[in-house]
């Protein structure tokens, strides 16, 4: 993982969002998946762009079920963007860097 993207797993999901104040996009992903890899690079970018109010993480939902399981995740790649804890928005599916940038911005 890149220096600003977070390793999530099931046992350090709930603290790691509840331990910040910022936006928290997770990417749920999985090794195997083709275009869970071809977004890695915008979801990097964007964590190291909008560090000043965004944290990134992500989530092998092969390793973790549980935490996928709790979120609804379905099909990968999924983001889902956290504001105090909570989920207030999600993307499924390989997305554009600008489209993820401004599904960011609207909530931030």
């Amino acid at each position: 993982m890149a220096g600003n993207v977070k390793e999530l797993t099931d046992d350090n999901f709930d603290s790691t969002l509840t331990g910040t104040d910022k936006l928290v996009l997770v990417d749920f992903w999985a090794t195997w998946c083709a275009p869970c890899r071809a977004i890695a690079p915008s979801v990097e970018e964007l964590a190291g762009e909008m560090s000043d109010k965004l944290e990134v993480g992500k989530v092998d939902i092969d390793s973790n079920s549980g935490t996928a399981g709790k979120y609804g995740v379905r099909s990968i790649p999924t983001l889902i963007l956290f504001k105090n804890g909570e989920p207030v928005d999600q993307i499924v599916g390989a997305q554009p860097k600008d489209k993820i940038a401004a599904f960011i911005e609207k909530h931030a």
